[in-house]
């Protein structure tokens, strides 16, 4: 763990899911926390239990100006800022899912290098990955090259990924990115538009009446590992204080991988409805079976995630009955002269 002393620690896209359960944590471990967030997605409601403990900076990081207010008088940066959504985001928006995310890496990383941050970790994705084989994928960091992601998201991240190792050799900044597989838990968007499968499926549930059915893409047979998310920000911090080589590492959990279908009526049977699945095979399902290859993450970090499926899938689903129908906050982002 890193001395925290005297330490402080950007998370940009901190008012997100995955930055506001990272940014309460450095809180607890005693880190000095700042938040970068445009607002677009992340929510004041996400920062509620801890935004009297955190330095909060609405920006857009797309822009120098922002990208420099958000990094002054920093330590160590956690950047997790993109541009977003669930498969069907990524099939649909092309531009939107490469332009804003590599100009917020390009951006960052500089303002990082002319402020002197220590330490850089940068969120990447399971996205960098294609499937190879039919059966299921035990996707390792070497198996990103050569790059062929699917799509202009996972570009993006592939980009982020070579301009970490880029300012690592030539800026003496310690750098390093996580590919983050299929995270899930409370805060999560629950927007039918954009949310990822949990979330999806457990407002369908939740929305559900006794008797009726619940739409999955595809067949029901495609296959995940996923990693709960106090999980993956504990990975995270441990990949920040201990990996700084400008190299990649998989963060996620595939020790327990299951089917669309089972993972379905694991949430059906959280929620004691009496609901049946019914499958559209037009709906885009993504890289159809694949999870984590955890060698590396084992070796490097002696770390492991410790939240079961089960017991995540009862967590989120208990806070995502309660959340729906809540509104968010909405707040104006500050990118200075552009």
């Amino acid at each position: 763990m890193l001395e925290f002393e005297d330490d402080t620690v950007l998370v940009t896209g901190g008012a997100g899911f995955i930055g506001s359960h990272l940014a309460e944590k450095l809180v607890e471990t005693g880190f000095d926390v700042v938040i970068a967030d445009d607002f677009s997605r992340g929510s004041l409601r996400n920062l509620r239990e801890f935004e009297e403990q955190v330095e909060c900076r609405p920006v857009d990081l797309t822009t120098r100006e922002g990208a420099q207010r958000a990094v002054q008088g920093v330590d160590h940066v956690f950047h997790l800022a993109a541009s977003v959504g669930g498969i069907h985001y990524i099939k649909r928006e092309n531009v939107g899912g490469l332009t804003p995310s590599v100009l917020m890496n390009q951006q960052i990383l500089e303002a990082a290098r002319v402020n002197d941050v220590d330490r850089f970790m940068f969120a990447s994705s399971a996205c960098v990955y294609r499937q190879q084989h039919d059966d299921l994928n035990l996707f390792s960091e070497d198996d990103a090259v050569p790059a062929d992601p699917h799509s202009t998201y996972g570009w993006a991240k592939i980009l982020g990924e070579v301009a970490c190792e880029a300012y690592y050799q030539d800026c003496d900044i310690a750098t390093s990115s996580v590919r983050i597989f299929n995270c899930y838990g409370p805060r999560e968007s629950l927007d039918s538009d954009s949310s990822h499968v949990i979330p999806s499926l457990c407002r369908k549930v939740i929305e559900a009446e006794d008797g009726d059915s619940i739409e999955l893409f595809g067949d029901g047979n495609q296959e995940r590992g996923f990693i709960y998310v106090t999980d993956l920000v504990e990975g995270m911090i441990e990949v920040l204080a201990t990996k700084g080589d400008g190299g990649v590492i998989n963060l996620g959990n595939s020790t327990e991988v299951v089917t669309m279908n089972e993972l379905a009526t694991r949430i059906i049977d959280i929620s004691g409805k009496d609901l049946t699945i019914d499958h559209d095979l037009s709906k885009p399902t993504g890289t159809d079976k694949y999870a984590c290859d955890m060698a590396q993450m084992r070796a490097e970090l002696d770390w492991e995630p410790k939240v079961s499926l089960d017991e995540g899938l009862r967590r989120i689903y208990t806070w995502a009955a309660d959340e729906l129908g809540a509104t968010n906050e909405p707040i104006v982002a500050d990118g200075g002269e552009q």
